[in-house]
């Protein structure tokens, strides 16, 4: 069996641990969070308009970061980056429970609040393109798509634990055992990453030959991927797309209430399928992809089919608008229509993340991947911090049909964006070996016939 630094091939699969770690743990911040704005509100003695200030400090703080963590990942490695991350973070989440949770004697103001929502941003920004370049050094080119899927599923699962974990501390411990809580999580990561995460030395996977990984290690960089027009085609492509998705996470629930008149087992339901059927499809496409090396063209199909499902969608919505609008109750067959094509949609337009990345951080090139990452991560959260701002304006003004056509014309917007360039020639002194674009098996043959 090869060898990293003494430790056995199997140990990329702990480093793929901690990246998962890492990324849940900043996920139980950022979305669940949120997920007390309920218990936010009184404790703070804030309305919903500072509701909405407050916590929208938390996306402005990682939209704000990622890139500048991304470059220095590039600079320093991933596990200094992501150890001093990690533990900025627990700082800040310690500070908000020692003096930024509400107390008897003390309530802080909005402003305190904001200004520590948008710290926590900032700094645990630094653990998602640190964690990806981590894995993309310890698996090879046929598993780093399954590999980084894997990882995006600690997103939705992260969140999953702050929605039911937070609440509850909110509302029978207060909100310094929700800060202190996330701090563990920070903590734990951090030690794991201690432990495990290493930058590779040598042959690294089983999936790269030595000779390729010792042209690696003495490659140049890569171009910077901020000069690269198809690198931030691919970003504009990645936020495009994340905007349906964010529609649905967001407003799915206000949609079967309102417009569907749905109880709410049946909304819960339909977002629980959602978030199942992503974390389902994202490793499935990983593996699916690593196989088949047409990452490209699964994600265009994954924009074209959300496309196509969300004009579906809005073509039933105006169908059913008539009923809703004489405040009728929706046939069940009805509601059942719109619920298949909302969770249809929903997991079309959230399952090619790993992908996504996998490519974008191929695409970058040796010695670029947190740039790259950092890049792609940045678009996917301008579209979280913009798309719940434009649909209730978009709702208000021309109603539901509209929203999902919007959110279909971004799906077809990021289509093209993900088509693959022509040709990707390598820096100077740079090598094949270092994250090469994945090569396609008919491409393969056809260079191998011309070759002869």
């Amino acid at each position: 069996m090869a060898h990293v630094k003494g430790r056995p091939v199997s140990h990329r699969w702990k480093v793929l641990g901690v990246g998962v770690a890492a990324n849940a743990s900043f996920a139980a911040a950022f979305s669940g969070i949120p997920a007390t704005a309920v218990f936010l509100r009184p404790a703070y003695g804030i309305g919903t308009g500072e509701l909405g200030f407050v916590l929208g400090m938390l996306g402005l703080g990682i939209v704000l970061s990622e890139l500048p963590w991304g470059l220095l990942t590039d600079r320093w490695g991933d596990r200094r980056v992501l150890l001093l991350g990690l533990a900025s973070t627990m700082a800040a989440l310690l500070a908000m429970a020692l003096w930024g949770a509400p107390s008897a004697v003390h309530v802080p103001g909005p402003h305190a609040l904001a200004a520590g929502f948008l710290a926590i941003g900032l700094l645990g920004g630094s653990v998602n393109g640190s964690s990806g370049r981590a894995v993309m050094a310890w698996f090879g080119p046929k598993e780093r798509g399954l590999a980084m899927s894997i990882r995006q599923t600690a997103v939705p699962g992260g969140a999953a634990i702050g929605a039911l974990l937070l609440p509850a501390l909110a509302s029978h411990a207060g909100f310094a055992w929700v800060y202190g809580a996330l701090a563990a999580m920070c903590l734990l990561s951090a030690i794991l990453t201690i432990m495990w995460v290493r930058e590779p030395d040598g042959p690294g996977t089983e999936a790269v030959s030595p000779r390729s990984q010792d042209s690696m290690m003495t490659a140049a960089p890569a171009r910077s991927p901020l000069r690269r027009a198809q690198v931030w085609r691919m970003v504009g492509g990645i936020a495009a797309l994340c905007m349906p998705q964010v529609a649905v996470i967001t407003f799915a629930s206000v949609f079967m209430h309102d417009f569907g008149h749905a109880g709410s087992v049946a909304t819960g339901a339909a977002l629980a399928a959602v978030q199942i059927g992503a974390a389902v499809a994202r490793v499935w496409s990983g593996r699916w992809t690593d196989l088949r090396g047409n990452r490209n063209a699964w994600l265009r199909t994954c924009a074209a089919l959300t496309a196509v499902l969300f004009v579906l969608l809005a073509v039933a919505t105006a169908l059913c608008a008539h009923a809703v609008r004489q405040e009728l109750t929706l046939p069940l067959f009805a509601l059942i229509g719109l619920s298949v094509l909302l969770v249809a949609g929903g997991i079309a337009a959230s399952a090619w993340h790993g992908v996504a990345f996998t490519e974008l951080a191929t695409l970058a090139g040796h010695g670029r991947v947190g740039s790259a990452l950092a890049m792609g991560n940045t678009g996917a959260f301008i579209a979280f911090w913009l798309a719940p701002s434009v649909i209730p304006m978009l709702l208000a003004a021309f109603g539901w049909p509209a929203v999902w056509l919007a959110a279909a014309a971004c799906a077809a917007l990021a289509w093209p964006a993900f088509a693959r360039a022509a040709s990707n020639p390598a820096p100077a002194g740079a090598s094949a070996g270092a994250l090469a674009p994945t090569v396609r098996p008919a491409e393969q043959r056809a260079g191998n016939s011309a070759a002869a």
